[in-house]
């Protein structure tokens, strides 16, 4: 059976490339283009498709719009600001009139359209990713708090997570139609990520995170459900049959390995080589881990280029990805 993979540039090798900072492509049109246009060549000699220009990734336009504020570094991630402070603000806590109203949120709506009137091959639409699961979200609004939460206060901690998941489903809501007119949200496959939810116990699990999953699987219209979700353990694993999840996406969980979910998991998982292996192991070594995880049938294996050094590396990888794909 032919294994599938998957690669990428990361966008911060994209802009070191470029030379540009990382936060310049979250604010910059010329300078997104001058990356996406820059990274054109190395692409063409790998033998793979140039990414569509767009504004860089970003994971929080929804708890933007609910008032977090937000710290874009030179050349780093963005940091989200937790604003609920004591858990009896939890009480007060409201939907905004317009979830596209914060500034934020129209500063990129701006730049996408920009884009787009510049390049016909741009992601006009894309602002960010849509949302961030429940467990996810209510660590961001309220930051590591939300843990004790659950068990000090569980009445509010479901509180929290109600308003998450129905604001979520409102912003999703507003930004379609924002893009599409007055038509719904129309059903189809869904994926949500929510990595914060394995920090949570088996035990609490059923009670904290399978009802808001459900909730807002259900809230998206989906017909196939996909997850993306970096700390479950393999106690968790029970739960995602119970979701009827059909594809789980483990990303960087150091707790369930491909040799694990091969034997444990009970629906398609993906796999991939981390930042960490390109970086430290050799062409040869990794080569080696490549087929190790193939043999454990993931449905995907993805791989990134994050440095010029892995030039040689990716060039290996590809083509032995490219072979186990025939």
């Amino acid at each position: 059976m032919s294994q599938a993979y998957s690669f990428n540039f990361c966008e911060s090798l994209m802009a070191e490339n470029a030379g540009v900072s990382l936060k310049s492509t979250h604010f910059d049109v010329d300078a997104i283009l001058k990356v996406y246009d820059s990274i054109k060549p190395l692409a063409v000699e790998f033998g793979v498709d140039a990414p569509r220009p767009r504004l860089a990734a970003f994971g929080y336009p929804h708890v933007v719009s609910l008032g977090a504020p937000i710290e874009f570094p030179e050349d780093g991630e963005p940091n989200v600001f937790p604003f609920i402070k004591t858990p009896e603000e939890i009480d007060t806590l409201k939907e905004p009139e317009n979830y596209l109203a914060a500034p934020l949120i129209q500063a990129r709506l701006k730049i996408a359209a920009e884009l787009g009137n510049c390049r016909k091959d741009a992601m006009s639409k894309f602002i960010g990713h849509a949302l961030e699961g429940p467990i996810t979200t209510a660590v961001l609004l309220m930051g590591q708090d939300f843990f004790t939460l659950v068990y000090d206060d569980p009445k509010r901690a479901h509180r929290l997570l109600n308003f998450c998941v129905e604001s979520a489903l409102n912003y999703v809501q507003t930004l379609h139609m924002h893009f599409n007119g007055q038509t719904p949200v129309e059903p189809g496959p869904r994926g949500i990520p929510d990595d914060f939810a394995g920090m949570l116990p088996p035990e609490l699990f059923g009670e904290f995170v399978v009802p808001y999953w459900n909730h807002i699987y259900d809230g998206l219209k989906t017909t196939e459900r996909h997850l993306h979700s970096e700390l479950l353990r393999e106690e968790h694993l029970p739960f995602l049959r119970e979701l009827n999840i059909k594809y789980y996406d483990p990303s960087a969980d150091q707790y369930v390995t491909p040799q694990l979910l091969s034997k444990k998991c009970l629906c398609r998982f993906a796999s991939c080589i981390q930042s960490w292996d390109m970086r430290d192991l050799s062409g040869d070594q990794l080569e080696k881990l490549y087929r190790n995880i193939a043999h454990c049938k993931p449905y995907v294996i993805s791989f990134s280029m994050s440095a010029m050094s892995e030039f040689e590396k990716i060039k290996r990888l590809l083509r032995l990805a490219r072979e186990l794909e025939k």
